[in-house]
């Protein structure tokens, strides 16, 4: 019993320390303030895609790295896909964006 608690303990804290050890800023990617500043921009660009009409929000992700962003998911047109191109290119801080958005086929 106590070998299975143990077990328990061990695969839980592994699953806790695997999103900190995936973090950029202890890979040595980044600083402290440059994941900050690209947090604002994700979080930036993800506000603006849940108020905009043309793009369904649970389709697109975002992510940011050293203020280049990239976007995947898989929308319904070209036209959706543009526009979230185009929000997160206008976001401050943004250097370059990386749409890797596929379109749906119907």
């Amino acid at each position: 019993m106590s070998t299975r608690i143990a077990t328990v303990r061990l695969l839980a804290a592994l699953a806790l320390l695997a999103p900190v050890t995936a973090c950029s800023v202890f890979q040595g990617r980044q600083d402290v303030a440059e994941y900050a500043e690209d947090s604002v921009i994700t979080n930036t660009i993800r506000a603006r895609l849940v108020d905009d009409p043309v793009v369904n929000f649970g389709d697109v992700s975002v992510t940011t790295m050293n203020g280049i962003v990239t976007l995947g998911g898989v929308v319904d047109s070209s036209t959706e896909a543009a526009r979230a191109s185009q929000i997160a290119r206008g976001v401050d801080g943004v250097k370059a964006v990386n749409n890797n958005i596929a379109v749906r086929r119907r």
